[in-house]
């Protein structure tokens, strides 16, 4: 059982010495990020297909355009 929770670690581990170390490219192919930016890119379509008609509209689209800058910006802070 303790060998278990020790392998757990290890893992946990890896995966942060793995985030350090990616790169622009593993991290706009990660599915994590396309997932993202192919939602907040189709939320920032939705609300011109449906059109800005109120102040809740704005809001959305300043919502969805702000998502879609934190997913490029996570892809531009890494270090090459």
């Amino acid at each position: 059982m303790l060998d278990l929770l020790n392998n757990g670690d290890e893992t946990n581990k890896t995966t942060i010495n793995n985030d350090k170390t990616q790169t622009r490219m593993g991290k706009m192919m990660s599915l994590e990020w396309l997932g993202q930016t192919i939602a907040s890119g189709s939320w920032i379509v939705s609300v011109f297909v449906y059109g800005l008609s109120g102040t809740g509209d704005y809001l959305q689209l300043v919502a969805a355009s702000s998502w879609m800058l934190s997913n490029i910006a996570a892809v531009v802070s890494i270090k090459q």
